[in-house]
């Protein structure tokens, strides 16, 4: 799935003292002169995937020659297992089921590594020979290798980087110094990446330095105590992500009157506005800002996402926004701008058949409503389901159900509304509506848990060819009969048709909180105000917080008024649990209201 990234008002501008700002290295030239000046008999650089290490290690070996020592250089991917090991020790996470994997819940790179390379390279660094020696790739400064290394270093990269490499060819992965051939992206996401984070999290304490390399010619140095500091400092501020947006087949233009700056984007099905998967950009007053992934802050879970789920779920970035673009300049057919007829899942089901932690639940809040506005949700109370089961199994999404909406559910839709979609509920955003998906996230690394039964049998979105000319998209049937918990659309309308009740009242500004359902993990709020509002994270609730009226409004600590971030109209600021009483000013004028999304207990 292609993804664009906008970058407009995305910074987080951060106080950390002058002493480790100023000890943070700028620029190619200088971070490698820097490691070179540190006269270290061995250099380590170790890192997550699409990285290219050779191209670093190498330049660095140039600045240690130039100093007049020996540069010897040592690739790390020498001391991996074959690609077949590899794939073999991968399979029973990749699993036969075409559409998703199982979690390694305890893997770590060692695991295909060989034991007598890690050894020789081990007696290789304890013999000092006076020349540098730079050890560079993927596992290039684990555990067993510490005590032989003077400087360790760990080269990120971001979430987004490594799906481009992957979707174009590009990636090497464990022990390859080529772009990986036939590499499955659940290789990626159900063991290599826990793999990678089992070893980025050792890095955190081991490492001397953090090196940001998003752009390929240009290296940031950030020494230990400096990243400590910006890490610790972020999660006391409220937290901006970069957006992304996908096309797609129900792809609209409402993005287009939005001036979000995004470049070549010819439709937008959605838009990403904060999630475990997405980068950050962090402006500490250094040359430029950082960019890392939103994960990293998940080194102060606690802080983050609150006590409660940090234990709960430990690593887990636990909630997700998404805008849901739906206008069109004329008419269209439901076929053309709908979602796929879709179900998500409950805990025990992503637990059970995948090793996840927590299921899917969805609500969609209808940001802004179009002439026609509608959204497909729950069976009608006449279907028949084992037909629509039936016919589903036969079209495989390749030949049209002429007779689908016999079956679904159609609600016209207004600003405000609110659905409420447990795991299990058949539905599908129906166009002509700018929709708020607030989700949970399953997945440490944001593994998408969509049960697709039916498409339209259309065609996916080119964007290459800029044109709806792809395959159809696949179906995932078996999935989507297990959890299809039948519910008909007189339940759906006494049960998850939604509608907000005061909890507060002021002159200044009223918070309401939608009717929730028993299985619903999370509540919905909403604040209402014309120029300055209050609440509170009271120290547990990470707060999911997007205005969906209002042009700019500022999110300020009560306690610390210098932590503060501005957020724009359809942007969403991660604030976290920790941050406490805060207020909400409104920069513009107008009528301003605020939605948030929280975790019901904490």
């Amino acid at each position: 799935m292609p993804v664009y990234e906008s970058i407009k008002n995305a910074d987080n501008k951060i106080v950390i003292s002058a002493q480790n700002k100023d000890a943070v290295v700028f620029g190619w030239d200088k971070v490698l002169s820097a490691l070179a000046d540190k006269g270290a008999a061995t250099i380590a650089i170790d890192g997550w995937y699409g990285i290219d290490y050779r191209k670093i290690a190498e330049a660095l070996a140039k600045k240690v020659e130039e100093k007049g020592q020996k540069a010897v250089l040592i690739d790390a991917t020498s001391l991996y297992v074959t690609r077949e090991e590899i794939v073999a020790y991968n399979q029973p996470y990749v699993t036969d089921d075409p559409g998703f994997g199982k979690v390694n819940k305890v893997g770590v790179i060692q695991d295909v590594m060989k034991a007598e390379a890690i050894a020789a390279l081990k007696a290789k660094l304890a013999a000092k020979t006076g020349d540098v020696t730079i050890v560079y790739g993927v596992g290039a400064a684990i555990a067993e290798l510490a005590d032989m290394i003077d400087v360790k270093c760990y080269v990120d990269n971001t979430h987004q980087k490594v799906q481009w490499d992957m979707w174009t060819g590009k990636l090497c992965t464990f022990g390859c110094t080529e772009p990986t051939q036939a590499y499955s992206w659940k290789e990626y996401n159900y063991s290599d990446y826990y793999m990678l984070k089992r070893q980025k999290d050792y890095m955190y304490g081991a490492m001397d330095y953090y090196v940001e390399n998003y752009f390929e010619d240009d290296l940031v140095l950030i020494p230990r105590a400096s990243y400590d500091e910006i890490m610790s400092t972020l999660v006391k501020y409220p937290i901006h992500e970069v957006k992304i947006f996908s096309p797609g087949p129900w792809g609209a233009y409402r993005y287009e009157q939005m001036d979000y700056g995004v470049e070549g984007l010819a439709n937008n099905a959605w838009n990403k506005i904060a999630g475990p998967e997405l980068r950050i950009l962090i402006d500490f007053g250094g040359e430029r800002s950082i960019s890392m992934p939103m994960l990293n802050a998940m080194q102060y879970g606690k802080e983050l996402v609150g006590e409660l789920i940090n234990a709960r779920y430990p690593g887990l970035f636990p909630l997700d926004i998404w805008l849901d673009d739906g206008w069109h300049p004329t008419p269209q057919p439901a076929e053309r701008i709908s979602m796929p007829m879709h179900i998500h899942p409950s805990s025990k089901y992503v637990e059970d058949h995948f090793d996840e932690p927590l299921g899917r639940y969805e609500t969609y809040y209808i940001a802004e409503a179009y002439e026609g506005a509608n959204t497909w949700m729950g069976f009608k109370d006449d279907a028949d389901i084992e037909e629509w089961e039936r016919l589903c199994e036969q079209s495989q999404n390749i030949t049209p159900i002429e007779n689908w909406k016999d079956f679904i559910a159609n609600w016209n839709s207004k600003e405000g509304d609110l659905y409420l979609i447990p795991p299990g509920t058949m539905h599908g955003h129906g166009g002509n509506q700018m929709v708020l998906e607030m989700d949970t996230n399953p997945s440490i690394n944001g593994t998408e848990y969509s049960f697709f039964e039916y498409d339209f049998a259309r065609p996916s979105w080119d964007d290459d060819a800029k044109t709806m000319t792809g395959k159809p998209l696949k179906m995932h049937l078996e999935h989507g009969r297990n959890m299809e918990k039948t519910r008909r659309e007189s339940w759906v309308k006494d049960n998850l048709l939604s509608t907000p009740l005061v909890v507060k009242w002021t002159p200044d500004y009223f918070i309401d909180r939608y009717k929730t359902h028993s299985v619903m993990p999370y509540h919905v709020e909403r604040i209402h105000f014309e120029k300055k509002a209050e609440y509170s994270t009271e120290g547990k609730f990470m707060h999911m917080f997007t205005p969906t009226v209002a042009t700019k409004v500022t999110v300020r600590s009560k306690t610390n008024p210098a932590l503060k971030a501005e957020c724009d109209k359809f942007s969403t600021l991660v604030i976290p649990a920790s941050f406490g009483d805060y207020e909400i000013i409104n920069e513009e004028g107008g009528r301003v209201t605020c939605v948030i999304q929280r975790w019901k207990q904490g």
